[in-house]
């Protein structure tokens, strides 16, 4: 009998098929909330620098409050914590929907974008469930990353489609609603899996400060804070962008081409049986996510616009999957919940920049000159990944830490074991 590939093989444990599932729809909501912020102010105000700033806002308190959900949930477990964040983050959505379609003060955007940042990161949970399986068996481990990337991808291909054609085509609250009601399902469904929930570590084990100690995961969070800024701000100027087409709805179809390199890209990764240094891997990545903004500067249609996004997306996920192994190497076990998610931060305080930049070079020059935004922080990315690659090359061998794991590992078989990342 032949044996089965990567994908079929992490799905061998049992749960892991129920688990996987549920962290869709809450996921759903991440890639719809934000642009479906930007298209629904828009809609409403006609001013595309107020709605980057309210997505921003929204981004920045994400970036706040989303560690501190994880490091509860690295205490006390999933379920006890992830409900309650839920429930804030829904009423202050609903509060943020109220206050648009009401036309209150512009200030009660921003207040209610504020606490709505109390939104649980469903991806970092799956992928911690998915560690706590397969923490011993590195190939399982990194075809589900892979797998994990691939999902952010078909939720960023069918998120934004959702939401700006919703908001466009019905009334311009439908995309942030059916994001909240996606927060919902998924959170419900995933916490109701108590099987393949990770146990908790006491106080106690999380001896040593927050996560972000760690140099390694430092250098992560700020070169991902650079590339959120470049998905920020590509979300933003491409809505801009298609508007000064004619063709407003057609931007979430471009988005969704984007994705879709990225998904294509991810499903060959978690395919490859892999060698050498994951931080050069990871270095490469970036860079080529880097190069791949300079295409942008050209665009003079939506066609040509859908094709340098795709060739773009290709560099995505990629270079994700190995973040998140790295992520794994670098931090202690007692915090992995909260390193996954500091990564997650870091992407949401660079969409936040991303976005705001982007939304006033639009109202000053228009969508072609917000290109400029992403090529910039893609630059800055690059510069970050030069810089910090040393502290990448070696994982910290300290007690509880995925490389301390393996070292152990290795030194109990006598032999060596290829890492994979």
């Amino acid at each position: 009998m032949p044996s089965p590939g990567p994908y079929r093989a992490i799905f061998a444990a049992p749960g892991t098929k129920g688990f996987a599932a549920a962290g869709f729809p809450g996921r759903l909501m991440i890639s719809m909330e934000s642009i479906g912020v930007v298209t629904m102010i828009s809609e409403l105000t006609g001013r595309y620098g107020l709605a980057g700033a309210v997505a921003a806002t929204l981004a920045i308190s994400s970036a706040v409050l989303g560690p501190q959900v994880s490091r509860l949930v690295d205490r006390h477990g999933q379920r006890r914590v992830l409900r309650p964040a839920a429930l804030v983050a829904l009423i202050a959505l609903a509060g943020l929907l109220l206050s648009a379609h009401l036309r209150w003060p512009d200030w009660t955007l921003f207040a209610f974008a504020a606490a709505a940042g109390c939104v649980p990161s469903l991806g970092a949970m799956v992928r911690a469930r998915w560690a706590a399986l397969y923490r011993d068996v590195p190939r399982k481990l990194h075809a589900a990353y892979a797998f994990e990337s691939v999902v952010d991808e078909v939720c960023f291909i069918v998120g934004p489609i959702l939401s700006v054609g919703l908001s466009t085509a019905w009334f311009p609250e439908a995309g942030p609603l059916l994001a909240g009601c996606f927060l919902a399902i998924g959170v419900v469904a995933l916490t109701a899996q108590r099987a393949t929930e990770p146990v908790p570590h006491p106080r106690e084990h999380h001896t040593g400060g927050a996560a972000l100690r760690s140099a390694g995961l430092l250098v992560l969070v700020t070169t991902f804070a650079a590339v959120g800024a470049l998905f920020g701000a590509i979300d933003v100027v491409t809505v801009a962008f298609a508007e000064e087409q004619g063709h407003k709805a057609a931007a979430s179809v471009v988005l969704a081409i984007y994705a879709a390199g990225s998904c294509l890209a991810g499903a060959v990764f978690g395919l490859l049986r892999l060698t050498g240094s994951a931080p050069r891997r990871w270095l490469l990545g970036v860079c080529a996510i880097a190069v791949s903004m300079i295409p942008l500067q050209l665009v003079g249609n939506l066609s040509f616009l859908a094709v340098a996004l795709f060739v773009a997306g290709l560099a995505v996920a990629p270079t994700m999957v190995t973040t998140m192994a790295l992520v794994e190497q670098h931090v202690p076990r007692a915090r992995l919940t909260e390193g996954m998610t500091w990564v997650s931060t870091g992407l949401s305080v660079g969409v936040a920049l991303g976005s705001s930049t982007a939304g006033w070079v639009v109202d000053a020059s228009g969508a072609r000159a917000g290109y400029a935004v992403p090529a910039v922080a893609g630059a800055f990315a690059a510069a970050v990944a030069f810089l910090g690659y040393r502290r990448l090359r070696s994982a910290p061998q300290r007690e509880g830490s995925g490389a301390d794991g393996r070292k152990n590992r290795k030194d109990h078989e006598g032999q060596p074991e290829r890492r994979v990342a």
